[in-house]
């Protein structure tokens, strides 16, 4: 799809593995990704993220980045690369995700966009503690190119993880919010990852086939302020 120049998604030319992946974007819903769905009031600010498939040595990986611990909101916590849309974006219903997912991977990451092969959108859904509406937009990372935290006071570092890393039962845990919420978590890279990452990453897993049985009772709790 492409509207007014702005960026296409295409899945020609990507790699078998990442055919279940494809099917699962096009026939997910909403509510068998997060029970958090945007308002139907339309509140909320418009904002994208990039899921950035590549391959590395150790076969498939994410590209995540962590969060500085000086910011206001999620601070410390891994993440995929993404933000609020800008007005540059274009059309917010249509191409104007696609368009913010690249852009603020660019700006937080450093890589290079025209490496980068679209291929998919996810349903949309929602942050409530930061009210924002996002899109997931999934990408191929064909051409790899240098990233690293391109802000120190954005980003603390920029990192890819082994699919099979987040596959293993062994990073897989269940994490405890102190106002008693329960959701997936994902130790890896020396980091926890966990809140909305986390819960696209174990629905990912889960409607592409790859999700192997864990143990869900392993808990950790978050910290107080997370």
């Amino acid at each position: 799809m492409r509207e007014g120049g702005g960026p296409a998604v295409t899945t020609a030319g990507l790699p078998d593995w990442l055919d279940p992946v494809v099917k699962a974007a096009r026939t997910v819903e909403p509510r068998q990704l997060s029970r958090f769905l945007p308002p139907e009031d339309g509140r909320g600010r418009q904002s994208a993220v990039l899921i950035l498939f590549g391959e590395g040595p150790r076969g498939p990986e994410l590209l995540l980045m962590e969060r500085a611990g000086t910011l206001r909101s999620h601070a410390g916590q891994p993440s995929f690369p993404g933000g609020a849309l800008d007005p540059q974006d274009g059309d917010p219903v249509t191409t104007g995700p696609l368009a913010a997912a690249l852009r603020e991977a660019e700006e937080e990451t450093g890589l290079d966009p025209s490496g980068v092969q679209l291929f998919g959108v996810l349903p949309r859904l929602y942050i409530p503690v930061s009210e924002f509406v996002v899109t997931p937009v999934l990408g191929w990372w064909h051409t790899p190119s240098p990233v690293g935290a391109v802000d120190p006071a954005e980003t603390a570092r920029v990192f890819t993880v082994p699919v099979a890393d987040l596959t293993d039962p062994a990073h897989r845990v269940t994490t405890v919010h102190p106002r008693g919420h329960l959701g997936p978590g994902f130790t890896v890279e020396s980091a926890l990852v966990w809140g909305f990452t986390a819960g696209v990453i174990d629905r990912i897993l889960h409607f592409a086939g790859w999700e192997r049985p864990w143990d869900r009772s392993r808990q950790v709790p978050l910290d107080w302020h997370a």
